[in-house]
């Protein structure tokens, strides 16, 4: 695959015009500069055929941690949602929902992941607009690894899910998806973390997550955080 003929980009700030080319020629190799301000850029005319051309590269610079985005590994679900890759050829997109789960499993059952769970997370979820999938797998991954990941992604996440904040950046409804996240977590993660010895200190804040109001800011084990 490559980029259309006619695309264009900003030689002043994306980058040269030798470099344009090599993305209408396909398989050239990019290495991680050019791919990172390639993915990355918000403006290409045809952001689904630029994607299609660098989701080899790509896709194996996400899985060996390769990808450094300047905030998060959200950015790049934001890029895969501007490439509208739900929309492509019924092959193509069942080849990138096929990458996206793959990963986001074998993340699950791999103790030290390139990536850590939680940035996998918020790729697969702005990437794909919805939340519910991943959390499905999530929940039937019924092993050890998966609940060691949850101890650590719930660490991760309580500062903002108390302050009812999503803990990434989200071109979706914010709104929703913290509510899902919590009451998914509040619902799943207990059992699992009390099975691994999980803090005192973090299920109660997980406990806390559940409730409303002045429930949550007066609980004895409010842990004082400021907004």
């Amino acid at each position: 695959m490559t980029a259309r003929e006619d695309e264009t980009q900003c030689d002043c700030h994306w980058g040269s015009e030798d470099e344009l080319k090599l993305l209408k020629v396909p398989d050239a190799e990019l290495g991680p500069d050019l791919l990172y301000r390639t993915w990355s850029a918000p403006d290409w005319s045809d952001h689904g055929a630029v994607l299609r051309r660098i989701l080899p590269e790509l896709s194996r610079a996400l899985v060996s941690g390769a990808v450094e985005p300047l905030l998060g590994m959200e950015e790049v679900g934001h890029s895969f949602a501007r490439g509208s890759w739900q929309q492509w050829p019924a092959l193509q997109s069942a080849a990138v929902q096929e990458f996206l789960h793959a990963w986001w499993a074998h993340t699950l059952s791999d103790p030290s992941p390139a990536v850590p769970v939680h940035e996998v997370l918020a790729l697969c979820a702005e990437a794909s607009t919805t939340l519910s999938p991943w959390l499905s797998i999530w929940e039937t991954a019924d092993h050890r690894v998966a609940d060691q990941h949850l101890a650590t992604a719930a660490a991760h996440w309580e500062y903002d899910l108390l302050g009812d904040e999503l803990p990434w950046r989200t071109r979706g409804n914010a709104d929703a998806l913290v509510s899902e996240l919590a009451s998914w977590l509040v619902r799943h993660a207990p059992p699992r973390l009390l099975a691994q010895d999980a803090p005192d200190n973090l299920l109660h804040r997980i406990r806390l997550i559940g409730l409303t109001g002045p429930a949550r800011w007066t609980d004895p084990h409010w842990p004082n955080h400021r907004y």
